[in-house]
């Protein structure tokens, strides 16, 4: 069992550490009063080769799509971390509580890695409280997800949280 992972997004260098320590570069960085944006290339990365995400610190979320390479596409609209996103004025931080969530938009969405969640605290990797805190965001956001039709974009629209995506 692997500990958290942990990432670091550095605004004023336009780079983004990633769990496992290799620092990349980001093409795009944007802040908003409720989260921050990030745009960049995945060099070495066999089934993506871009990743756009939103950290949304107040619901523990990181929105993330991956723009997959051919023969390697997934079907899935967003992937959502469960985590815990830290604002500062140069630098965010995220640790991620090893939930997932799978969106496809007007379908439904899949929470996963609930067996990891539970052995990371049966292991002492994250508290009771995390672990708990993780639960109720993965459930707050399969019942936001379901009340809005399975549209990430609209549910988080209506808390003020409105997203843009770069078209690739």
């Amino acid at each position: 069992m692997h500990p958290p992972k942990h990432e670091t997004f550095d605004l004023l260098a336009c780079t983004n550490t990633d769990p496992k320590g290799i620092v990349r570069a980001v093409d795009v960085y944007s802040v908003e009063p409720w989260g921050l944006y990030m745009a960049r290339p995945t060099p070495g990365r066999a089934q993506f080769h871009y990743i756009e995400s939103w950290l949304l610190p107040e619901l523990n979320l990181r929105a993330t799509v991956f723009h997959f390479n051919a023969g390697f596409e997934r079907d899935q609209d967003f992937y959502l971390d469960v985590g815990s996103y830290v604002p500062g004025p140069q630098r965010w931080t995220g640790e991620d509580h090893y939930l997932d969530v799978v969106v496809r938009t007007g379908m439904g969405a899949e929470l996963c890695d609930v067996d990891e969640l539970l052995t990371a605290v049966r292991h002492n990797l994250l508290t009771p409280e995390v672990g708990e805190r993780a639960i109720h965001t993965a459930v707050s956001t399969m019942d936001g997800l379901a009340r809005h039709d399975y549209d990430l974009c609209r549910w988080l629209a209506g808390n003020g949280m409105v997203l843009t995506w770069r078209t690739l």
